[in-house]
């Protein structure tokens, strides 16, 4: 497995909005004061197309093709006093020491998006000597995981990334994710991928490294008063509103209203929103992570009621006491 120790690479922040998906976010490369990277074990011999989806579904640390698992937190993302150019490596071994689980969280999902599977990114912290690895998976920024400058095309891919694996609720779920790499290549996927995630879920695109902010858009699956989901940033109920507001993601409506299909029809060219142009990725999920309530289970989205809605159940949750 070929790993990279971040001290040597530079890095970008960018700022954005409170209570936030990210208040201010790192980028692709860190500055550092790093120590050695770690050697890590060489990965095994990829499987079959079928068994690398049941492996994604049962090891919340890998992922094939687009397949992935979303759960990176909104709170306590917050990277301020990092600027967007010229990153010290004082800066960043300050801003790593200063909460080392929640950039640890933050990287594992900038890695997870920008590299490709089979290399990892390591960092070793100077103040306690603990050595953070990182696994790639996506690959969607080949420049900057090749050692260059990441592009504005890369800033946009990793914005959208990030955006997508966020999860309100703090419970990770299986998503698939499709679209392009920066090089323009097709993200890999299989015919069982697309039927184990047979719903369109949303589209997501932006720039949080230029301020530019991030956006998304629903796509299809709507929720009746009975059903909720824990990708509720994006998937919206039967009226076309949010069931709950996620800043600074701001929604946008029907991803159709601003974005361009793909020739395949699974994912979107191109998004235009405030007269400027992004690369956008699309996610779809699956059937189960559609909940109801009257399924015999009270989920981390439902509530206690008198009724048989997401928000008063009492089939599932009971009465509120």
């Amino acid at each position: 497995m070929h790993t990279v120790d971040l001290g040597r690479r530079r890095g970008m922040m960018c700022r954005a909005g409170s209570w936030a998906l990210v208040s201010c976010v790192l980028l692709l490369g860190m500055g550092g004061g790093c120590g050695p990277a770690e050697l890590l074990p060489e990965p095994p011999e990829p499987p079959e197309p079928r068994a690398q989806v049941q492996d994604v579904l049962v090891d919340n640390g890998l992922s094939f093709n687009g397949l992935s698992f979303n759960g990176l937190s909104f709170n306590g993302l917050s990277f301020n006093g990092l600027s967007f150019n010229g990153l010290s490596t004082e800066a960043f071994k300050n801003w790593f020491h200063s909460n080392p689980v929640l950039a640890d969280e933050v990287m594992r999902y900038v890695v997870r998006c920008a590299v490709p599977a089979g290399q990892a990114r390591t960092y070793t912290c100077p103040q306690t000597g603990k050595t953070y690895a990182w696994t790639g998976s996506l690959g969607l920024a080949p420049r900057w995981a090749g050692g260059s400058a990441s592009s504005e095309l890369e800033q946009e891919l990793v914005s959208a990334c990030l955006a997508a694996h966020v999860n309100p609720y703090k419970v990770s779920i299986p998503i698939s994710v499709l679209g392009r790499h920066a090089s323009g290549q097709v993200i890999a996927y299989t015919n069982d991928e697309l039927n184990m995630f047979p719903k369109h879920e949303s589209c997501f695109f932006g720039n949080l490294f230029t301020g530019q902010g991030i956006y998304a858009g629903s796509r299809g699956t709507l929720l009746s008063q009975n059903q909720s989901s824990a990708r509720a940033c994006a998937v919206v109920d039967n009226s076309g509103s949010q069931r709950l507001k996620c800043p600074p993601l701001v929604y946008v409506g029907d991803c159709s209203r601003h974005c361009t299909l793909d020739s395949t029809g699974l994912f979107f060219d191109r998004c235009v929103y405030s007269g400027a142009e992004y690369r956008p990725l699309a996610t779809r999920m699956r059937d189960q992570d559609i909940y109801r309530c009257g399924d015999g289970t009270c989920q981390v989205t439902e509530s206690c009621g008198t009724a048989n809605w997401y928000n008063s159940c009492l089939p599932d949750c009971g009465i509120c006491r």
